[in-house]
Protein backbone atom coordinates (compact mmCIF):
# COMPACT_ATOMS: atom_id res chain seq x y z
CA UNK A 1 0.00 0.00 0.00
CA UNK A 2 1.13 3.36 -1.00
CA UNK A 3 2.32 5.57 1.79
CA UNK A 4 -0.19 8.72 2.91
CA UNK A 5 1.67 12.10 2.43
CA UNK A 6 0.54 14.74 4.48
CA UNK A 7 1.40 18.29 2.38
CA UNK A 8 0.81 21.48 3.24
CA UNK A 9 -1.00 23.57 0.04
CA UNK A 10 -1.34 27.26 -0.68
CA UNK A 11 -4.84 28.22 -1.49
CA UNK A 12 -3.53 31.35 -2.71
CA UNK A 13 -0.89 30.68 -5.20
CA UNK A 14 -0.64 26.68 -5.25
CA UNK A 15 2.72 26.64 -3.49
CA UNK A 16 3.22 23.51 -1.49
CA UNK A 17 5.37 22.68 2.02
CA UNK A 18 6.38 20.19 3.98
CA UNK A 19 4.77 22.03 6.98
CA UNK A 20 2.42 24.30 7.92
CA UNK A 21 3.32 28.38 6.97
CA UNK A 22 2.09 31.38 8.60
CA UNK A 23 2.99 33.21 5.91
CA UNK A 24 3.65 32.15 2.22
CA UNK A 25 7.01 32.81 0.93
CA UNK A 26 5.94 32.72 -2.88
CA UNK A 27 2.89 35.14 -2.72
CA UNK A 28 3.28 36.56 0.92
CA UNK A 29 -0.40 35.93 2.08
CA UNK A 30 -1.16 35.14 5.11
CA UNK A 31 -2.84 31.96 6.70
CA UNK A 32 -3.80 30.55 3.74
CA UNK A 33 -1.67 27.06 3.73
CA UNK A 34 -4.04 24.06 4.47
CA UNK A 35 -3.35 20.41 5.03
CA UNK A 36 -4.11 17.95 2.72
CA UNK A 37 -3.22 14.29 2.76
CA UNK A 38 -2.16 12.64 -0.50
CA UNK A 39 -1.96 9.10 -1.83
CA UNK A 40 0.72 8.32 -4.52
CA UNK A 41 -0.89 6.46 -7.36
CA UNK A 42 1.19 3.21 -8.95
CA UNK A 43 2.67 4.18 -12.11
CA UNK A 44 0.92 1.15 -13.88
CA UNK A 45 -2.28 2.40 -12.99
CA UNK A 46 -2.14 6.45 -14.05
CA UNK A 47 -2.90 6.21 -17.58
CA UNK A 48 -1.64 9.28 -19.76
CA UNK A 49 -3.30 10.22 -22.63
CA UNK A 50 -2.31 12.62 -25.69
CA UNK A 51 1.52 11.72 -24.39
CA UNK A 52 2.53 10.61 -27.84
CA UNK A 53 2.47 13.98 -29.22
CA UNK A 54 5.69 15.93 -28.62
CA UNK A 55 6.99 19.01 -29.99
CA UNK A 56 10.12 20.87 -30.78
CA UNK A 57 11.82 24.35 -29.69
CA UNK A 58 10.92 26.69 -33.22
CA UNK A 59 12.37 30.32 -33.93
CA UNK A 60 9.91 32.79 -33.24
CA UNK A 61 10.44 34.41 -36.71
CA UNK A 62 9.61 30.78 -38.23
CA UNK A 63 6.34 30.69 -36.81
CA UNK A 64 3.60 31.50 -39.51
CA UNK A 65 0.87 33.61 -37.29
CA UNK A 66 -2.82 32.19 -39.06
CA UNK A 67 -5.91 34.65 -38.59
CA UNK A 68 -7.90 32.45 -35.76
CA UNK A 69 -11.19 31.62 -36.79
CA UNK A 70 -13.78 31.72 -33.80
CA UNK A 71 -16.69 29.26 -33.13
CA UNK A 72 -20.07 31.18 -32.85
CA UNK A 73 -21.66 30.49 -29.29
CA UNK A 74 -24.89 31.49 -31.05
CA UNK A 75 -25.17 33.80 -28.11
CA UNK A 76 -24.18 37.34 -29.46
CA UNK A 77 -23.45 39.08 -26.27
CA UNK A 78 -21.04 36.54 -24.94
CA UNK A 79 -19.01 36.02 -28.50
CA UNK A 80 -18.58 39.95 -28.52
CA UNK A 81 -17.61 39.26 -24.64
CA UNK A 82 -14.96 36.61 -25.42
CA UNK A 83 -13.29 38.97 -28.78
CA UNK A 84 -15.76 37.01 -31.50
CA UNK A 85 -16.43 33.79 -30.30
CA UNK A 86 -14.68 30.63 -28.78
CA UNK A 87 -11.09 30.67 -29.78
CA UNK A 88 -10.73 26.48 -30.92
CA UNK A 89 -8.27 24.87 -28.30
CA UNK A 90 -9.06 27.38 -25.38
CA UNK A 91 -9.25 26.73 -21.92
CA UNK A 92 -12.43 29.02 -20.29
CA UNK A 93 -13.54 29.34 -16.89
CA UNK A 94 -17.15 30.10 -16.10
CA UNK A 95 -17.66 31.18 -12.05
CA UNK A 96 -20.05 32.35 -10.30
CA UNK A 97 -22.42 32.06 -7.21
CA UNK A 98 -25.03 29.28 -6.46
CA UNK A 99 -28.05 30.04 -8.63
CA UNK A 100 -26.64 32.58 -10.94
CA UNK A 101 -26.88 31.03 -14.15
CA UNK A 102 -23.72 29.14 -15.02
CA UNK A 103 -25.21 25.72 -15.74
CA UNK A 104 -28.40 27.76 -17.39
CA UNK A 105 -26.02 29.68 -19.81
CA UNK A 106 -23.41 26.51 -20.71
CA UNK A 107 -26.58 24.33 -21.38
CA UNK A 108 -27.94 27.08 -23.60
CA UNK A 109 -25.53 27.31 -25.90
CA UNK A 110 -24.76 23.79 -25.83
CA UNK A 111 -28.41 23.39 -27.21
CA UNK A 112 -28.00 26.39 -29.18
CA UNK A 113 -25.05 24.99 -31.48
CA UNK A 114 -25.36 22.81 -34.17
CA UNK A 115 -22.17 21.08 -34.12
CA UNK A 116 -21.45 18.25 -31.39
CA UNK A 117 -20.80 18.91 -27.77
CA UNK A 118 -19.99 16.85 -25.29
CA UNK A 119 -21.70 18.02 -21.71
CA UNK A 120 -20.54 16.67 -18.69
CA UNK A 121 -22.31 16.90 -15.43
CA UNK A 122 -21.18 16.24 -11.77
CA UNK A 123 -23.74 17.46 -10.23
CA UNK A 124 -26.64 16.95 -11.78
CA UNK A 125 -28.67 14.04 -12.76
CA UNK A 126 -29.46 13.08 -16.79
CA UNK A 127 -33.11 13.84 -15.90
CA UNK A 128 -32.80 16.91 -13.89
CA UNK A 129 -30.64 18.66 -17.15
CA UNK A 130 -33.51 17.05 -19.44
CA UNK A 131 -36.11 18.70 -17.35
CA UNK A 132 -33.79 22.16 -17.65
CA UNK A 133 -33.12 22.15 -21.31
CA UNK A 134 -37.01 21.47 -21.68
CA UNK A 135 -37.48 25.01 -20.12
CA UNK A 136 -34.94 26.31 -22.25
CA UNK A 137 -37.58 25.28 -25.04
CA UNK A 138 -33.78 24.64 -27.65
CA UNK A 139 -33.00 21.24 -29.15
CA UNK A 140 -29.93 20.11 -30.36
CA UNK A 141 -29.34 16.42 -31.36
CA UNK A 142 -25.55 16.67 -31.08
CA UNK A 143 -25.66 17.38 -27.49
CA UNK A 144 -24.11 14.69 -25.60
CA UNK A 145 -24.74 14.58 -22.05
CA UNK A 146 -22.39 12.36 -19.45
CA UNK A 147 -22.98 12.38 -16.24
CA UNK A 148 -19.16 11.30 -14.79
CA UNK A 149 -16.40 13.00 -12.30
CA UNK A 150 -13.62 10.55 -13.25
CA UNK A 151 -11.44 12.47 -15.32
CA UNK A 152 -9.76 9.31 -17.42
CA UNK A 153 -13.31 8.23 -18.17
CA UNK A 154 -13.79 11.70 -19.52
CA UNK A 155 -10.94 11.63 -21.78
CA UNK A 156 -11.35 8.12 -23.42
CA UNK A 157 -15.22 9.65 -24.27
CA UNK A 158 -13.05 12.66 -25.90
CA UNK A 159 -10.97 10.37 -27.47
CA UNK A 160 -13.78 7.83 -29.23
CA UNK A 161 -16.57 10.84 -29.58
CA UNK A 162 -14.42 13.67 -30.92
CA UNK A 163 -16.85 16.66 -30.24
CA UNK A 164 -16.39 19.95 -30.99
CA UNK A 165 -16.45 21.43 -27.46
CA UNK A 166 -16.57 20.07 -24.24
CA UNK A 167 -18.57 21.41 -20.73
CA UNK A 168 -17.33 20.50 -17.25
CA UNK A 169 -20.23 21.07 -14.89
CA UNK A 170 -17.92 21.39 -12.51
CA UNK A 171 -14.17 21.64 -12.22
CA UNK A 172 -14.56 20.86 -8.53
CA UNK A 173 -16.20 17.65 -8.72
CA UNK A 174 -13.40 15.93 -10.95
CA UNK A 175 -10.85 13.27 -9.89
CA UNK A 176 -8.54 11.80 -11.34
CA UNK A 177 -6.29 8.32 -10.42
CA UNK A 178 -3.40 10.19 -10.77
CA UNK A 179 -3.39 11.34 -7.43
CA UNK A 180 -5.20 9.79 -4.45
CA UNK A 181 -7.33 12.88 -3.29
CA UNK A 182 -10.69 13.89 -2.30
CA UNK A 183 -12.90 15.56 -4.91
CA UNK A 184 -12.12 19.40 -4.74
CA UNK A 185 -9.54 19.36 -3.14
CA UNK A 186 -6.41 21.53 -4.11
CA UNK A 187 -4.43 19.16 -5.84
CA UNK A 188 -6.80 17.64 -7.66
CA UNK A 189 -7.75 20.56 -9.45
CA UNK A 190 -5.38 21.54 -10.06
CA UNK A 191 -4.52 18.14 -11.64
CA UNK A 192 -7.75 18.13 -13.42
CA UNK A 193 -6.80 21.48 -14.84
CA UNK A 194 -3.67 20.92 -15.91
CA UNK A 195 -4.72 17.78 -17.93
CA UNK A 196 -7.71 19.39 -19.55
CA UNK A 197 -5.16 22.42 -20.31
CA UNK A 198 -3.46 20.03 -22.18
CA UNK A 199 -6.10 18.34 -23.60
CA UNK A 200 -7.69 20.99 -25.52
CA UNK A 201 -4.23 22.86 -26.76
CA UNK A 202 -3.42 19.14 -28.57
CA UNK A 203 -6.66 18.22 -29.92
CA UNK A 204 -7.87 22.26 -30.66
CA UNK A 205 -11.33 21.31 -28.52
CA UNK A 206 -12.30 24.10 -26.50
CA UNK A 207 -13.10 23.23 -23.17
CA UNK A 208 -15.40 25.19 -21.12
CA UNK A 209 -15.13 24.61 -17.26
CA UNK A 210 -17.93 25.79 -14.66
CA UNK A 211 -16.04 26.82 -10.95
CA UNK A 212 -17.42 27.95 -7.90
CA UNK A 213 -16.68 30.54 -5.67
CA UNK A 214 -15.77 30.59 -2.57
CA UNK A 215 -17.53 32.98 0.74
CA UNK A 216 -15.52 35.79 -0.35
CA UNK A 217 -16.75 35.92 -3.75
CA UNK A 218 -13.74 34.15 -5.64
CA UNK A 219 -13.33 31.32 -7.50
CA UNK A 220 -12.48 28.10 -5.56
CA UNK A 221 -9.19 26.39 -5.49
CA UNK A 222 -5.57 27.46 -6.03
CA UNK A 223 -5.22 31.09 -7.86
CA UNK A 224 -3.26 29.04 -10.16
CA UNK A 225 -6.18 27.61 -11.45
CA UNK A 226 -7.24 30.95 -12.92
CA UNK A 227 -3.24 31.31 -14.23
CA UNK A 228 -3.75 27.55 -16.18
CA UNK A 229 -6.68 28.92 -17.90
CA UNK A 230 -6.48 30.86 -21.24
CA UNK A 231 -10.10 33.09 -20.15
CA UNK A 232 -11.90 33.44 -16.68
CA UNK A 233 -15.32 34.89 -16.85
CA UNK A 234 -17.55 35.60 -13.69
CA UNK A 235 -21.12 35.90 -13.44
CA UNK A 236 -22.31 38.58 -10.95
CA UNK A 237 -25.79 40.26 -10.08
CA UNK A 238 -28.28 39.67 -7.53
CA UNK A 239 -30.42 36.86 -7.47
CA UNK A 240 -33.83 39.02 -6.33
CA UNK A 241 -33.21 40.66 -9.70
CA UNK A 242 -33.53 39.37 -13.24
CA UNK A 243 -30.66 40.90 -14.51
CA UNK A 244 -26.98 38.81 -14.94
CA UNK A 245 -23.52 40.33 -15.40
CA UNK A 246 -21.07 38.20 -16.77
CA UNK A 247 -17.57 40.16 -17.02
CA UNK A 248 -14.35 39.48 -18.26
CA UNK A 249 -11.73 39.24 -15.85
CA UNK A 250 -8.93 37.69 -18.28
CA UNK A 251 -8.91 36.79 -21.69
CA UNK A 252 -5.69 36.24 -24.00
CA UNK A 253 -8.02 36.29 -26.83
CA UNK A 254 -10.44 39.91 -26.09
CA UNK A 255 -10.16 42.39 -24.00
CA UNK A 256 -11.04 42.59 -20.56
CA UNK A 257 -13.24 45.74 -20.49
CA UNK A 258 -16.05 44.11 -21.92
CA UNK A 259 -19.10 43.27 -20.18
CA UNK A 260 -22.73 41.02 -20.91
CA UNK A 261 -25.68 41.89 -19.45
CA UNK A 262 -28.69 38.90 -19.46
CA UNK A 263 -32.41 39.30 -18.30
CA UNK A 264 -32.94 35.76 -16.14
CA UNK A 265 -35.77 34.53 -17.19
CA UNK A 266 -38.71 31.23 -17.16
CA UNK A 267 -36.72 29.93 -20.33
CA UNK A 268 -33.54 30.51 -19.73
CA UNK A 269 -30.99 33.71 -20.42
CA UNK A 270 -31.82 36.39 -22.63
CA UNK A 271 -29.69 38.84 -24.23
CA UNK A 272 -30.22 42.56 -23.18
CA UNK A 273 -29.07 44.67 -26.01
CA UNK A 274 -30.00 47.81 -24.25
CA UNK A 275 -28.80 47.43 -20.72
CA UNK A 276 -29.69 51.19 -20.01
CA UNK A 277 -32.96 50.68 -19.84
CA UNK A 278 -33.16 48.54 -17.06
CA UNK A 279 -31.69 51.18 -14.73
CA UNK A 280 -33.38 54.40 -15.48
CA UNK A 281 -37.03 54.60 -15.08
CA UNK A 282 -39.05 57.35 -17.37
CA UNK A 283 -41.57 58.47 -15.46
CA UNK A 284 -43.82 61.41 -17.19
CA UNK A 285 -43.88 63.16 -13.34
CA UNK A 286 -40.61 63.72 -12.28
CA UNK A 287 -40.06 62.83 -8.38
CA UNK A 288 -37.38 64.72 -5.96
CA UNK A 289 -34.44 62.66 -4.78
CA UNK A 290 -33.76 61.08 -8.69
CA UNK A 291 -31.13 61.46 -10.94
CA UNK A 292 -29.76 60.16 -14.12
CA UNK A 293 -26.09 59.52 -14.01
CA UNK A 294 -23.51 58.61 -17.16
CA UNK A 295 -21.22 55.96 -16.32
CA UNK A 296 -18.86 53.35 -18.22
CA UNK A 297 -18.73 50.02 -17.34
CA UNK A 298 -15.72 48.48 -19.59
CA UNK A 299 -16.38 49.58 -22.51
CA UNK A 300 -19.93 50.15 -22.62
CA UNK A 301 -21.82 53.11 -21.28
CA UNK A 302 -25.03 52.47 -19.32
CA UNK A 303 -27.47 55.33 -17.93
CA UNK A 304 -28.11 54.74 -14.20
CA UNK A 305 -30.45 55.87 -11.94
CA UNK A 306 -29.47 57.12 -8.69
CA UNK A 307 -31.93 57.25 -6.05
CA UNK A 308 -31.77 59.77 -2.21
CA UNK A 309 -34.20 60.16 0.62
CA UNK A 310 -32.68 62.83 3.00
CA UNK A 311 -34.87 63.46 6.45
CA UNK A 312 -34.59 64.37 9.60
CA UNK A 313 -32.20 62.33 12.03
CA UNK A 314 -34.90 61.03 14.43
CA UNK A 315 -32.45 58.55 16.54
CA UNK A 316 -30.19 60.79 17.59
CA UNK A 317 -27.24 60.09 15.21
CA UNK A 318 -27.68 60.66 11.44
CA UNK A 319 -27.63 57.63 9.16
CA UNK A 320 -25.89 56.77 6.29
CA UNK A 321 -26.69 54.24 3.97
CA UNK A 322 -26.30 53.47 0.73
CA UNK A 323 -26.58 49.98 -1.78
CA UNK A 324 -24.87 50.37 -4.86
CA UNK A 325 -22.64 52.96 -4.14
CA UNK A 326 -19.49 53.19 -1.90
CA UNK A 327 -20.82 54.68 1.20
CA UNK A 328 -17.15 56.31 1.94
CA UNK A 329 -17.85 58.28 -0.81
CA UNK A 330 -21.06 58.81 -0.06
CA UNK A 331 -19.93 60.40 3.11
CA UNK A 332 -17.01 62.54 1.15
CA UNK A 333 -19.73 63.70 -1.26
CA UNK A 334 -22.16 65.12 1.70
CA UNK A 335 -18.52 66.75 3.86
CA UNK A 336 -18.01 68.40 -0.27
CA UNK A 337 -21.95 69.70 -0.33
CA UNK A 338 -21.35 71.41 3.35
CA UNK A 339 -17.96 72.71 3.22
CA UNK A 340 -17.63 73.61 -0.30
CA UNK A 341 -21.76 74.32 -1.19
CA UNK A 342 -22.68 75.69 2.01
CA UNK A 343 -25.65 72.59 2.67
CA UNK A 344 -25.91 71.66 6.16
CA UNK A 345 -26.82 67.75 6.25
CA UNK A 346 -24.80 66.49 9.06
CA UNK A 347 -28.20 66.30 11.14
CA UNK A 348 -29.88 64.64 8.18
CA UNK A 349 -30.60 60.67 7.58
CA UNK A 350 -28.54 60.00 3.95
CA UNK A 351 -30.03 57.00 2.17
CA UNK A 352 -29.10 56.73 -1.36
CA UNK A 353 -29.66 53.49 -3.39
CA UNK A 354 -29.02 52.67 -7.30
CA UNK A 355 -31.91 51.63 -9.13
CA UNK A 356 -32.01 47.91 -10.11
CA UNK A 357 -29.50 46.66 -8.20
CA UNK A 358 -26.41 47.95 -9.87
CA UNK A 359 -22.75 48.30 -8.49
CA UNK A 360 -21.54 51.87 -9.24
CA UNK A 361 -17.46 51.70 -9.60
CA UNK A 362 -17.11 54.72 -12.11
CA UNK A 363 -16.18 57.91 -10.35
CA UNK A 364 -18.30 59.47 -12.99
CA UNK A 365 -21.57 59.13 -10.95
CA UNK A 366 -20.92 61.88 -8.31
CA UNK A 367 -22.23 64.65 -9.81
CA UNK A 368 -25.78 62.48 -10.45
CA UNK A 369 -25.34 61.40 -6.97
CA UNK A 370 -24.72 64.71 -5.07
CA UNK A 371 -27.52 66.35 -7.25
CA UNK A 372 -29.76 63.59 -6.82
CA UNK A 373 -29.60 64.09 -2.67
CA UNK A 374 -29.90 67.61 -3.04
CA UNK A 375 -32.95 67.21 -4.92
CA UNK A 376 -34.48 65.50 -2.00
CA UNK A 377 -33.40 68.03 0.50
CA UNK A 378 -35.14 70.39 -1.65
CA UNK A 379 -37.96 68.43 -2.42
CA UNK A 380 -37.87 69.50 -5.94
CA UNK A 381 -36.78 66.97 -8.95
CA UNK A 382 -33.65 66.86 -11.51
CA UNK A 383 -35.03 67.75 -14.70
CA UNK A 384 -36.13 64.18 -16.69
CA UNK A 385 -34.60 65.50 -19.69
CA UNK A 386 -31.16 66.21 -18.07
CA UNK A 387 -28.26 63.40 -18.10
CA UNK A 388 -25.22 64.34 -15.87
CA UNK A 389 -21.59 62.95 -15.41
CA UNK A 390 -18.54 64.60 -13.66
CA UNK A 391 -16.55 63.52 -10.24
CA UNK A 392 -16.28 65.49 -7.74
CA UNK A 393 -12.84 66.32 -6.27
CA UNK A 394 -12.66 67.66 -2.24
CA UNK A 395 -11.86 70.83 -3.74
CA UNK A 396 -15.35 70.81 -5.22
CA UNK A 397 -14.01 70.75 -8.49
CA UNK A 398 -15.70 68.99 -11.70
CA UNK A 399 -13.21 66.89 -12.89
CA UNK A 400 -12.74 65.54 -16.21
CA UNK A 401 -13.86 61.71 -16.88
CA UNK A 402 -12.80 59.37 -19.76
CA UNK A 403 -15.31 58.72 -22.96
CA UNK A 404 -17.17 61.79 -22.68
CA UNK A 405 -17.97 61.00 -26.13
CA UNK A 406 -19.77 57.64 -25.51
CA UNK A 407 -21.69 59.42 -22.79
CA UNK A 408 -23.07 61.89 -24.65
CA UNK A 409 -24.07 59.57 -27.40
CA UNK A 410 -25.89 57.07 -25.14
CA UNK A 411 -27.60 60.28 -23.05
CA UNK A 412 -28.77 61.11 -27.25
CA UNK A 413 -29.95 58.27 -27.97
CA UNK A 414 -32.15 57.92 -24.72
CA UNK A 415 -33.35 60.72 -25.59
CA UNK A 416 -31.78 63.19 -22.98
CA UNK A 417 -32.22 67.06 -24.04
CA UNK A 418 -29.35 68.12 -21.55
CA UNK A 419 -26.04 66.91 -20.02
CA UNK A 420 -23.82 68.51 -17.58
CA UNK A 421 -20.15 67.33 -18.01
CA UNK A 422 -16.92 69.18 -16.63
CA UNK A 423 -15.17 71.73 -18.26
CA UNK A 424 -12.02 70.21 -20.12
CA UNK A 425 -8.58 72.03 -20.09
CA UNK A 426 -8.07 72.50 -23.17
CA UNK A 427 -11.43 73.67 -25.72
CA UNK A 428 -10.57 71.09 -28.03
CA UNK A 429 -11.22 68.54 -25.49
CA UNK A 430 -14.69 69.85 -25.19
CA UNK A 431 -17.08 67.22 -27.50
CA UNK A 432 -18.60 68.73 -30.69
CA UNK A 433 -22.43 69.65 -30.45
CA UNK A 434 -24.51 66.91 -30.80
CA UNK A 435 -27.75 66.73 -32.17
CA UNK A 436 -30.83 66.83 -30.47
CA UNK A 437 -28.71 67.50 -26.72
CA UNK A 438 -27.13 70.57 -25.24
CA UNK A 439 -23.89 69.67 -23.70
CA UNK A 440 -23.45 72.19 -20.67
CA UNK A 441 -19.68 72.47 -19.33
CA UNK A 442 -19.74 73.27 -15.71
CA UNK A 443 -16.24 74.03 -13.83
CA UNK A 444 -17.40 74.14 -10.05
CA UNK A 445 -20.40 71.91 -8.19
CA UNK A 446 -21.92 75.49 -6.80
CA UNK A 447 -22.45 76.36 -10.72
CA UNK A 448 -23.64 73.11 -10.95
CA UNK A 449 -26.24 73.47 -8.05
CA UNK A 450 -27.23 76.84 -9.40
CA UNK A 451 -27.94 75.23 -13.11
CA UNK A 452 -30.11 72.72 -11.73
CA UNK A 453 -31.91 74.13 -8.60
CA UNK A 454 -32.49 77.89 -9.61
CA UNK A 455 -34.46 78.68 -6.78
CA UNK A 456 -34.11 77.26 -2.82
CA UNK A 457 -38.00 76.96 -1.37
Amino acid sequence: MAKVKTVFICRNCGTESAKWIGRCPSCNQWNTYIEEKVIPASKDTVHQRFSDVTSVPTPIGNIEAKKISRISSTISEFDRLLGGGIVPGSLILLGGEPGIGKSTLALQFALGMKSKVLYVSGEESLEQLSMRADRLAAHNPQCLVYNEVDLESILNQVENLKPNLIVIDSIQTLQTASIDASPGSLTQIRECAARLLKLSKITQIPVILIGHITKDGVLAGPKILEHIVDVVLQFEGDQHYAYRILRSLKNRFGSTSELAIFGMEADGLHEIKNPSELFISRNSDPFSGVAISSTIDGTRPLLIEAQALVSSAVYGTPQRASTGFDVRRLNMLLAVLERKAGFNLGAKDVFLNIAGGYKVQDTATDLGVAMAILSSAFDKPVGSDTCLTAEISLTGELKPVMKIEQRIEEARRLGFKKIIIPVYPKKNQIPTPYQNVKVIPVGRIEQAISLIFSSRD
